[in-house]
């Protein structure tokens, strides 16, 4: 007999790094972003993310999900992305999709969870997750906003070392690679995926954007923790 699985709706859902960590919890995945999203490993829904959860908010299918995750796209404020814009003279806007985010996820009436990149106030830090956590080859800090359950935070351990590669002209070796961009020491495709545990896709974009599964994982067992133990 097959054990049950709770159903989790992964918004915004890129490539699956935070879908493979909820499956890898426990959780039945299905999945939804504007791209088409070919090696996304779980069922997928090409389309708006907020017109979808709208519409499975007005159907009642929305009833079939345990848990809500969304990542939406961050590139408005983030602090990466701005700083990199100025210096480079880009004058190119972002939608920023936080606030309609959260106030669909509220009408669902479901558990949620938001994520972010550092830089954007307009989340809760609920959780703030660290590579190094969970021993990984990447730092890549990301906070969480957990919507009608909780958590207890856990603790950021002290890193072991630099990211490798050029920064502000001065070229440093460490333990973890940069996931992002190309050039001055920046991991290759191979690299991002050994350090973030994301053996799927080697499309560089999707890699780029990606939350270790490792992230999802750990808030998912966290989840299904709580919820056993306000059932008992």
């Amino acid at each position: 007999m097959t054990a049950f699985r709770p159903r989790v709706l992964d918004l915004f859902s890129c490539a699956g790094g935070a879908g493979k960590g909820y499956e890898e919890a426990g959780f039945e995945v299905d999945g939804c972003d504007i791209a088409a999203r070919p090696n996304y490993p779980f069922a997928y829904h090409q389309g708006d993310a907020l017109e979808y959860l709208a519409h499975l908010i007005a159907t009642g299918e929305i009833g079939r999900y345990a848990l809500v995750h969304a990542s939406p796209p961050c590139q408005a404020k983030a602090a990466l992305t701005v700083g990199t814009n100025a210096s480079q003279g880009w004058g190119g806007t972002h939608e920023d999709l936080v606030a309609p985010t959260r106030a669909l996820l509220d009408a669902t009436g479901l558990p949620y969870v938001i994520e972010q990149p550092n830089g954007r106030a307009e989340i809760r830090k609920d959780l703030s997750l660290c590579g190094e956590m969970f021993g990984l080859g990447v730092l890549r800090h990301r906070n969480f906003e957990l919507g009608r359950w909780a958590t207890v935070k856990p603790a950021h351990p002290r890193h072991r070392g630099y990211v490798r590669g050029h920064r502000h002209g001065i070229r440093r070796e460490g333990p973890y690679v940069a996931a992002y961009g190309n050039g001055g020491g920046k991991a290759t495709v191979p690299e991002m995926q050994a350090a973030m545990g994301i053996t799927w896709t080697d499309v560089r974009e999707e890699l780029t954007e990606a939350i270790p599964p490792a992230y999802t994982r750990w808030i998912g067992t966290a989840f299904l923790t709580a919820r056993q133990e306000v059932c008992a």
